[in-house]
């Protein structure tokens, strides 16, 4: 059986990520709180390729949620489906860290002049 890691990367990868799973979701029977609500066997019948059957019978995606800034990962988490996602697969990093990560960069390698 096959199973998918969807990995969803900055603000674009994210909002579609996040339509993605409203679509894949409601084509399986899930609903946003991860239990199933559908009425066909065969919605179950490889429901394992992109979730994990969580304890209580709910279904959690295998998704990995990437950004620098926390406003997207926000967005999605407060979106329809967003308690469908573990927390602790929303990875994001401080804005204010990658600014100071370039200038720290420019000036190791930038020549100085005088």
């Amino acid at each position: 059986m096959r199973e998918i890691v969807h990995i969803q990367a900055g603000q674009c990868g994210n909002q579609i990520g996040a339509k993605f799973w409203e679509v894949i979701s409601d084509e399986h029977g899930i609903d946003p709180t991860g239990n199933y609500v559908g009425d066909s066997d065969l919605q179950l019948e490889r429901i394992s390729v992109y979730y994990n059957e969580a304890s209580s019978s709910k279904y959690v995606p295998r998704a990995i949620l990437v950004d620098l800034e926390p406003g997207t990962m926000d967005s999605v988490r407060s979106g329809a489906f967003g308690h469908l996602f573990r927390p602790d697969n929303f990875i994001f990093g401080q804005y204010e860290i990658s600014i100071r990560a370039t200038w720290l960069f420019k000036q190791r390698h930038t020549p100085h002049r005088g």
